[in-house]
Parts: structure tokens; sequence; C-alpha cells
């Protein structure tokens, strides 16, 4: 067996695509990047890890929702501003803005935009896409090569209330995947997840989440079992509650975060099965920070966090006790100067500590960032650090320290084609003898044309290369493109 991840390094993985979509330049956003999506070319696994760094470090308490520019061309005559009055009394006293209706008009204004308009349920609004796509696979190790080619179908949607003080959002989405020979190595995936913001007070507020992700482990993970078929099914259950006040000049947050992640039994070529129940665990964790507001713009922080990692077996498969304690703590800068440049930079320390005394704890300096750069109109940079420990379920071993970086730049080509470049590296520092570090490096491209606001054609090609000492290379090439409908 190889280190497998708990549930808490990992649970950010989804969201920040959502983030960093949501800070693009208005002309990046017409194009929808997400539809960049269809496909995905780095894998589930090692997309998700390349984004957990830059989801987990964003700013708590920052507003990413940069004030629109005055207009100079505003009429400034005092009936003018009655108008102005008059058309926003009835939303007079708001904490969220309004969601446009299904027809995109409110107030007897009709604006244009390239979104979709939705479709009204009651007090909330849907907003859907269905994408369809072919994607080609082909991953060498040493003189083996294994090549596959499949469909993808890939149903996304939002949901958003249109409340006058609380707010409910809902992002959901499921990919069903198909080979064109066989029913091997199939990676589905499903990821739902629920924010319900609450206004306490002008100077309170709390948000509750829940959030259900399914996912088939890579066959390159170090996790996955040699030799398998269909690598097993992880299935990860989660639930938080946070609470912020500013106290003047002090912010304060505080919150707890449940995790409950299990594994399917792994399938060999053969028939037979072998379980993974051993691995199933529920993580715990509580998480206090505490910043002060230099300026809007720089609010640094510290920031301290305990929990604990229980597994259902009180041994393992090997007869070690992996249940442990965890500990981290970070200090950093919060900093938001607009649209131009956002984020946060955080350093500290992580530890994790093992019911089993033949297992040593393992302890990391932690450096964590999510930097959001638009040099100019029409280009976004998004640069990202993460630190985790994973531990592992081989005989004798605590786990490794992952350090990982990772960027990605948008660039509007045109108002309605826009291209993307991604790259990380993440190297696996493993914590004893019997294992030789890895190093995993991943580059892609792809390309987004929107045909109007309601169609889209995306297509993306990436290479990921994972090193290991005494070990032969594996190189995964992958190439998709998709058809995404929306509405």
């Amino acid at each position: 067996m190889r280190p497998t991840a708990p549930p808490h390094h990992r649970a950010a993985g989804a969201l920040i695509v959502a983030s960093l979509l949501a800070t693009l330049p208005a002309q990046a956003q017409e194009a929808d990047p997400s539809a960049l999506g269809t496909v995905d070319p780095m894998g589930a696994e090692a997309s998700a890890q390349a984004l957990d760094a830059a989801a987990a470090a964003t700013p708590q308490g920052a507003s990413f929702d940069a004030p629109a520019p005055a207009d100079p061309a505003a009429p400034t005559a005092p009936d003018a501003i009655e108008t102005k009055a008059l058309e926003a009394a009835p939303d007079a006293g708001r904490q969220n803005l309004p969601t446009a209706s299904v027809e995109g008009f409110r107030n007897g204004a009709v604006p244009y935009s390239e979104d979709p308009p939705g479709i009204g349920i009651g007090t909330f609004t849907l907003r859907p896409s269905l994408e369809q796509g072919i994607g080609y696979e082909r991953t060498k190790t040493g003189d083996q090569t294994d090549t596959r080619g499949f469909s993808t179908t890939t149903l996304r949607g939002s949901l958003v209330s249109d409340w006058s003080r609380h707010q409910l959002t809902i992002d959901g989405s499921g990919t069903y995947e198909r080979n064109f020979t066989d029913s091997e190595n199939t990676e589905p995936e499903v990821d739902i997840g629920a924010d319900l913001r609450l206004y306490l007070s002008g100077e309170t507020t709390a948000n509750l989440t829940a959030g259900y992700s399914l996912e088939r482990e890579d066959m390159a993970d170090p996790n996955a079992v040699s030799g398998a078929s269909v690598q097993s099914a992880v299935q990860n259950f989660s639930g938080g509650a946070r609470i912020q006040r500013d106290f003047g000049l002090i912010r304060g947050t505080f919150g707890g975060t449940v995790d409950r992640e299990t594994y399917g039994d792994v399938e060999f070529s053969d028939g037979s099965t072998l379980s993974q129940k051993d691995r199933n665990t529920v993580t715990g964790i509580l998480t206090a920070r505490i910043g002060y507001e230099i300026s809007p713009a720089l609010i640094p922080f510290v920031e301290a966090s305990g929990g604990r990692v229980h597994y259902d077996e009180a041994r393992d498969s090997n007869g070690y006790a992996r249940s442990g304690d965890l500990y981290a703590g970070r200090t950093g800068i919060e900093f938001d100067f607009g649209e131009k440049l956002r984020g946060e930079l955080g350093i500290g320390f992580d530890r994790q500590t093992y019911d089993d005394d033949r297992l040593e704890a393992i302890n990391a300096f932690a450096a964590d960032s999510a930097v959001d750069w638009s040099p100019r109109r029409g280009t976004n940079v998004n640069l990202g650090l993460r630190t985790s420990i994973e531990p592992s379920t081989t005989a004798g071993e605590s786990g490794y320290v992952s350090y990982l970086g990772s960027t990605e730049i948008t660039q509007e080509v045109r108002s309605n084609l826009v291209a993307r470049l991604l790259g990380s590296y993440e190297w696996r520092d493993f914590q004893t003898a019997s294992s030789a570090d890895q190093n995993v490096y991943i580059i892609g491209t792809g390309l987004a044309w929107n045909f109007n606001r309601y169609l889209a054609l995306s297509g993306d090609v990436s290479y990921e290369l994972t090193t290991q000492k005494n070990s032969e290379d594996t190189g995964v090439t992958r190439a998709g493109l998709g058809l995404v409908l929306r509405r």
C-alpha cells in the first residue's frame, strides 16, 4: 500500500475554480472560461491537488467583488439623482445584491448581458449547463504504454437565492465517463457544495456549509494499489460552520469542519477484490483566526487550528493504529487592491501525531498562498502555494509532506475567445528512508470559444510527468474536445 491523503487536505479542492473565475475581468468572464473544464486534462486527483492551496488560503473576510467604477458621464442633476434613488428603493438596505430575473430585467430596465439568464424557481435562480466531450489518454511507464479513448457527459448547475438578507448558494456537477473499448479505468466524478450565509448583524456573519464528492482514485496516485484494474471509489461527506465578527479594526473568525471519507473495494483483472475499509476516516478540525485591519486593503493575521483523524478500524491491515492528532499555525497577510491584485500569503507549521508509538510524528514548515493578479485588462494570473501532510498506510511509514506550487494564466484573445495556460510542480517529501521522494510536473493549455451566451466549444491538452528515484518515470498525455450548452 502507498500513502493515503486525509480528507481535510483535499476538501477545498473544487472551490478554487469558482474563486478564480469570479475574479476575472469582465471581458474574460463573458467568454466563460469554465467551458475549458469539459474534459479535465489534469485528471481529477492532480487537478484537486494543484488547486487545494489556493482554495484553502482564500481570505475569509475579504470581498473579491470589486465595486463597479463610477460612470463619468452619469447625470448629476437633481431629477436624475431622484430617479436613481427611486430605482434603488425596492432593494434599499439589502446585504445581497438581487439576482437578475429570468428575463434579465428588474425595475423596468432591460440590461444586456452575455451571461445566460437562468431559470427562475420561486426565490431562486438556477443556471444549468450540459457538457458533452470526447477525450484521449496515453499513459507510459517505462516500456509499457496504455491508451484509451472515452466520452464524458457532465451536468453542472448553480442555484442562488434572491433573499433580502441571507443567501443560499448550491453548486453541483456530475460527470459520467465511458470508454469506447472497455469499462475499466473510468473516472466518474460528483461534486456538490452548499453555503448558507447568515447576516446576523452589521458586524457579524455566519456560514453553514455542506458538501459531497465522489471520484476514482487515480492510477498514478501514490495511494493506488499496484496491479489493480479498477482503483477504489473515494467518497467524501463534509460539513462546517464559521462565524466572523468585526471588533473595530480587529476581525475575528472561528469555525469548525467535519469530514467523512470512505474507500470502495479495489478490483483486479481476475475478478478478485481487495477491501480498503481500513482507510475510512472521520476528521474534525477547529480553526481560529484574528486579523488587524491596517487599511481596507491590508489585514495581517494569525491563525491556529487543531483536530483529530479517527480511523474506523483501530488498526489497519498491517497492524498499525493510525488515528492521531493534527495541529497547524499560520501568520500572514490578506491584501485586496481591487481587481488588479488581491489574495493572501501565509507561513507557519503543520504537525501530525499517531496513536501508534512505532509511527513517528510528521512536522513540516508550511507556506501557503493564493494570489490573483491582473496585469492588464483581459489577462488574469493566479498563483498558489500549498503545504500539506499526507499520511500513509504502508507498514512502518508515517507519510510524506507535499509542497505544491501552481499557476494559471487566462487571456482573452477576443471578446468570445479565451485561452488558458496552466502548470504545477509538486514535491512529495517522504520522511522515511524506505521511500524515495517524488516529483510531479504538470503543464496544460486550452481554449474556450463562445458562439453565443448559450453555446460554447472547448478544447484542452496536458502532460503530467511523475519521477521517483529507483523507479520508472510515468508520463500521462491527455487531450479533450467538448461542446457546452448553457441556460
